[in-house]
């Protein structure tokens, strides 16, 4: 594995590249790019589990961090805009096409969680992208809608617009923490839903806690995302080859319903949804067993669609 730095705009990407064993630059080989979640970065799920396993597979793959998050570049920092996690895919593709052990006929996209939702939608116009698959992906724009915006979109964006102009008017900065700050927490406060709970386990914990993975989002800057939607006009433009991954522990990220919907909207000739029994969204970031179970699928999906 080696970190590169991928320019876009005025800023530098920052990714990790995963190569097979036995590896050589005179080769040609199918690259898979890897989307990490909401508010984590490129050394958790995205990398070290898939990222590696599918390299392991006979795969280059390169696992990057957001603009304005992670290492990577861009100001303000902690920024959360759909549009711009989408073009990042693009400028990933870009760096892909100049590596001469890449084919660049056969050039696939995996997305875990927010990630997931932002892979379909790149792969709608990035038709360099031949093949998407997604592990627990969700639709960020309905979760802005929903969730995270207390289910009151329109209060929510009046409360960013009101912080947008404190800030330019020279006050600090909101950035909020999605998450408790410990299980302990979640629990003393009652956050027991299951994918509340269960991120506060992976991202404030030694099982997934690392410096970048900040799970942090500027406030000031959310309201383009309430107007967003990963899965727009997918029954037109959705072409390539699909799988989707979920658990049937149903959370309220929605990655469940969210799943489903993709493969019934999907104009791909070839889609396919895949639930993993028995687990949750949490459980195939990183647990042995569903994680293999999700490899058992995405694997030969990529080796006979790439």
């Amino acid at each position: 594995m080696k970190t590169v730095k991928i320019k876009n705009m005025y800023w530098d990407i920052a990714a990790d590249i995963y190569v097979p064993d036995n590896f050589s630059e005179q080769g040609k080989y199918p690259a898979i790019i890897s989307a990490h979640p909401i508010g984590s970065c490129k050394e958790q799920t995205s990398g070290s589990v898939y990222g590696a396993a599918l390299a392991k597979a006979g795969f280059v793959v390169i696992a990057f961090d957001a603009s304005f998050q992670g290492a990577s570049g861009g100001e303000p920092r902690y920024l959360e805009a759909p549009a711009l996690r989408v073009e990042d895919f693009r400028v990933v593709v870009d760096y892909l096409v100049t590596l001469p052990y890449v084919d660049e006929e056969r050039i696939g996209v995996l997305g875990i969680c927010g990630g997931g939702g932002y892979s379909i939608n790149a792969a709608m116009t990035e038709r360099r992208i031949k093949a998407v698959g997604t592990v627990t992906g969700v639709n960020y724009g309905r979760l802005m809608r929903e969730g995270f915006s207390g289910f009151n979109p329109l209060g929510f964006m009046e409360a960013v617009a009101k912080q947008r102009t404190t800030e330019v008017r020279g006050a600090q900065r909101r950035v909020d923490d999605l998450l408790p700050a410990s299980p302990e927490a979640a629990r003393q406060n009652g956050l027991l839903e299951i994918d509340v709970y269960e991120a506060t386990e992976y991202y404030r914990t030694s099982r997934g806690e690392t410096p970048n993975g900040a799970t942090r989002t500027l406030f000031s800057h959310q309201a383009a995302a309430m107007s967003w939607d990963a899965f727009h006009l997918a029954e037109v433009l959705l072409t390539q080859p699909l799988l989707v991954v979920v658990g049937d522990k149903v959370g309220a990220f929605g990655a469940y319903r969210d799943g489903c919907e993709i493969v019934g909207r999907a104009r791909s000739a070839k889609k396919e949804l895949v639930v993993v029994e028995g687990y949750s969204h949490y459980d195939l970031y990183d647990k042995p067993e569903p994680v293999a179970k999700a490899l058992a699928r995405l694997i030969p999906f990529y080796k006979e669609n790439l």
